[in-house]
């Protein structure tokens, strides 16, 4: 797909991979881009594997399949690194972005010799500390947008504010858990980006 990116999710029933797929397909369609957001449907139990998808584009998007070679690929729950094959068909100019305590070289080991770019976000640590709660998708969320570059972090900060205001607007202290959730998960990959950047300029 010329003029866009593709992005594929992998996490488990309940832990919110569908719908942080489903609210970046919405602000980025607010950010006035063409978009797609869709589940692979399959047994979507509590806890079993599941996979979601994203395209988003400035240009009309004419393509109705799943992705099967995407830009991004998102890990919401590392265990599925030991039975799914979260890297394939992941070009090695885009790069994944793994939900995980562990080091970038702790878990390399795991992504078949991927030669990508990597990229680890403690999104457990980051709900609980902000949220009270595990709940992954609004980091991973953040970290997905900063290491695609789809929009930019302000714009980006906005909409989810101004999705976040309607959906809890009963609820002020969600909102403000949520948001700095977002902040905090962009700030980590912001910086593990910058070392890279300085890594590629040194070398």
């Amino acid at each position: 797909m010329k003029n866009g990116i593709e992005i594929r999710w992998h996490g488990r029933g309940g832990q919110g991979a569908k719908t942080a797929a489903l609210l970046l397909a919405d602000v980025a369609f607010k950010t006035g881009q063409n978009v797609q957001g869709f589940p692979e449907y399959g047994p979507e139990r509590m806890g079993a594997p599941i996979t979601a998808y994203n395209r988003i584009s400035k240009d009309k998007i004419r393509v109705h399949s799943n992705i099967y070679h995407p830009d991004y690929v998102v890990v919401v729950d590392e265990t599925l690194l030991e039975s799914v094959d979260v890297t394939a068909g992941l070009k090695k100019t885009g790069a994944i972005i793994i939900n995980t305590a562990k080091s970038r070289e702790e878990v390399e080991k795991h992504l078949g010799g991927y030669e990508g770019r990597v990229y680890t976000v403690d999104a457990r640590k980051i709900s609980v500390e902000t949220l009270g709660k595990n709940f992954p998708n609004s980091p991973m969320l953040a970290a997905t947008v900063a290491v695609s570059g789809v929009m930019p972090k302000k714009k980006f900060l906005q909409e989810m504010k101004a999705s976040y205001q309607h959906k809890f607007a009963k609820k002020p202290e969600v909102i403000e858990g949520n948001l700095k959730a977002l902040e905090m998960a962009y700030g980590v990959v912001e910086q593990a980006i910058e070392q890279d950047r300085e890594k590629r300029l040194s070398a």
